[in-house]
């Protein structure tokens, strides 16, 4: 549960604090190094989401095309049409469909 420390070393150190902060003062100690860990804990899911949803509008705005490139791909298809040079070909299928 705690890496490399055993029970040993938790009954030393449980003792060490009975007899430093008392008591009295322990089970406050412990409400207060709980709510410390539950908060440093909220803190770092809440950066951890954080930066996940910068990430993925990073990735959105890399694979998605720029705004000029959609304006040009909107305006390409009229612009080709009414730009053309009229040649020969284009002349005599309108004439037949006339």
């Amino acid at each position: 549960m705690f890496g490399s420390i055993g029970m040993p070393e938790l009954i030393i150190i449980f003792t060490v604090a009975l007899i430093v902060f008392g008591p009295r003062k322990l089970p406050e100690l412990g409400r207060s190094l709980g709510k410390s860990l539950q908060e440093f804990k909220r803190a770092s899911n809440e950066l951890k989401h954080t930066l996940d949803e910068e990430i993925s509008l990073e990735e959105k705005q890399r694979f998605a095309p720029p705004p000029s490139t959609l304006a040009a791909m909107e305006v390409a298809p009229d612009s080709a049409t009414s730009e053309s040079p009229e040649t020969p070909e284009t002349v005599a299928r309108g004439q037949q469909q006339s």
